[in-house]
């Protein structure tokens, strides 16, 4: 069984993130995931990437999760038949913790991280606003293979 960095358990970013291994296989398994801040997920994402294990997405991977498709070559990513990825535009606080609007082109640029495929599709979708669009089912597995 694999943990979690200590940086990241000590950072308190709200995970439900479970990351396994087992000893025959060295695979990292996302089991869920609400998103948090993008800079822990690129660090994150950052030592998986340089580990050169395969990443299973076996159940929901929401907002700055869905960052590991920018991160991780997409030859090293399955998906389950759990797996659901929710994409939404950037979101922005100024110092009271007020959230604000950000601008179409910040939106367009967060778009721009995701492989061209994926791009795509969410262009399809409407972009990256406010609302959460998710990818799943037979619509992920045209972009990812099932893990077998």
């Amino acid at each position: 069984m694999r943990r979690l960095p200590a940086w990241l358990l000590i950072a308190g970013v709200a995970l439900a993130f479970a990351v396994c291994a087992s000893p025959a296989s060295a695979d990292f398994r996302i089991l869920g995931s609400p998103g948090g801040e993008v800079e822990d997920f690129l660090k994150l994402f950052g030592e998986m990437r340089e580990t050169g294990e395969r990443i299973i997405i076996d159940g929901p991977c929401y907002s700055a999760c869905t960052l590991v498709l920018s991160e991780i070559p997409k030859d090293r990513i399955c998906v389950t038949r759990r797996a659901v990825l929710g994409f939404h535009g950037a979101r922005l606080f100024d110092r009271e913790g007020n959230e604000y609007a950000p601008s179409r082109s910040l939106n367009e640029a967060v778009t721009g991280v995701y492989p061209e495929p994926v791009r795509h599709w969410i262009g399809q979708h409407g972009g990256l606003t406010r609302k959460m669009i998710t990818l799943r089912g037979s619509a992920l597995y045209r972009f990812y293979p099932r893990c077998s």
